[in-house]
């Protein structure tokens, strides 16, 4: 057996998702030895974290055993490091990839991957043309419900879909009485915030996967709270939307639909819940838990709430069937064994330009007030 060093490069490792799901994860996959392959070498991720604050950056590394670090992007690009993962701010994003690409760096970023399909499908091209691997978090389908909803999906447990149906968000304190749960820039426009900007790009590859291929989408937008308080106290002026809600078409000509707001009160299993209606049987989850109810198990509920009916009744639990390792570590494994042994890979920046384009049509949608066509993306 070889042990084989991989550097990767993790830009915005201070941050809140660089430090608690890509620095976590890779240093799991460290101390259990590496990444196995499948010719009996074992993988060993060695970081390399990048930022602006020296000294966050020296804390967060020291905590760590001591990992590398630098505020020096560019020397950090120079170097021999094979893997570059994007999680700052998306505003820069698409800058950082192209000059990761030109280094000749493998790609693997958090989402979106840029403002625009076209820009994110600039960066997919130029990635292929320069011979690098290159990749897109979907950390959402390997939480332990939504996973559920994959293997009922595999398994046939639906049948033919006849629905999807996306709720999701909770309500984000505006500043005043209560500090808000998301940082500002995601109500900025100039630094890459917006609800559907953010959001869609879960959504489309939830959608893609655990039902069929989005084709058409009609939406409505709005900003529920157009001024709110940032992280120094200051009041600003929200210019982007934190509500969407979206009727889709899928391929086969499956209806679904998605309800995401930053402005809604929870009153359901999770505050976010995909639920998947087949002619074989239905499943609902939330990030944790999927229920199930099969054709021959469906009570007659029409009107039945109004004669006290149960509606929780008939629905069965899943149980813990599948591995229990986080989302995020499951994302590094499948692009490290990309990278390290040519494994097959399907999130790739292709698949994040399709996430991008979501939002874009919930954009034009509402802009134009009607239907749009989801333009197939390929290289």
């Amino acid at each position: 057996m070889t042990v084989r060093r991989i550097g990767i490069i993790i830009n915005g490792a201070t941050g809140r998702i660089g430090t608690t799901q890509h620095v976590r994860n890779l240093m799991a996959i460290r101390a259990d030895g590496g990444l196995a392959l499948g010719n009996g070498d074992r993988l060993m991720p060695d970081l390399l974290l990048a930022g602006r604050d020296a000294g966050r950056l020296e804390a967060l590394a020291t905590a760590n055993g001591g990992l590398r670090w630098t505020t020096d992007l560019a020397a950090a690009l120079a170097g021999p490091d094979e893997i570059f993962m994007d999680c700052s701010a998306t505003g820069g994003r698409p800058e950082l990839v192209r000059r990761a690409i030109a280094a000749g760096k493998h790609i693997h970023v958090e989402k979106p991957t840029a403002a625009t399909a076209a820009e994110a499908m600039e960066l997919a091209r130029l990635a292929a043309a320069a011979g690098v691997k290159h990749g897109v978090i979907q950390d959402k389908l390997f939480l332990p419900g939504f996973a559920k909803l994959m293997f009922l999906k595999k398994s046939g447990f639906f049948g033919r879909i006849v629905s999807a149906h996306i709720d999701a968000g909770s309500w984000i304190f505006d500043g005043e009485l209560q500090t808000g749960q998301r940082p500002s820039w995601n109500y900025r426009k100039a630094d890459g915030g917006g609800l559907a900007l953010d959001m869609m790009a879960h959504w489309r590859y939830m959608i893609d996967r655990l039902a069929a291929p989005v084709e058409r989408v009609a939406a409505q937008i709005s900003t529920a709270l157009p001024r709110r308080i940032d992280e120094a106290g200051r009041a600003y002026d929200v210019d982007v939307e934190d509500t969407v809600h979206a009727l889709l078409t899928l391929e086969g000509g499956i209806p679904a639909t998605i309800s995401n707001s930053w402005a809604t009160r929870v009153r359901r299993d999770d505050t976010m819940c995909v639920q998947i209606d087949g002619t074989l049987g239905s499943a609902i989850a939330g990030r944790n838990r999927c229920f199930t109810q099969s054709a021959a198990n469906t009570p007659e509920a029409f009107a039945g709430a109004a004669a006290g009916l149960d509606l929780y009744r008939d629905w069965a639990e899943m149980p813990e069937t599948l591995p229990a390792v986080p989302p995020f570590r499951q994302c590094w494994e499948l692009f490290l064994r990309h990278v390290g042994e040519d494994a097959p890979y399907l999130p790739t920046l292709v698949e994040g330009a399709k996430a991008v384009q979501l939002a874009e049509l919930v954009y034009r949608s509402h802009a134009e007030g009607r239907w749009v066509t989801a333009e197939r993306l390929s290289l």
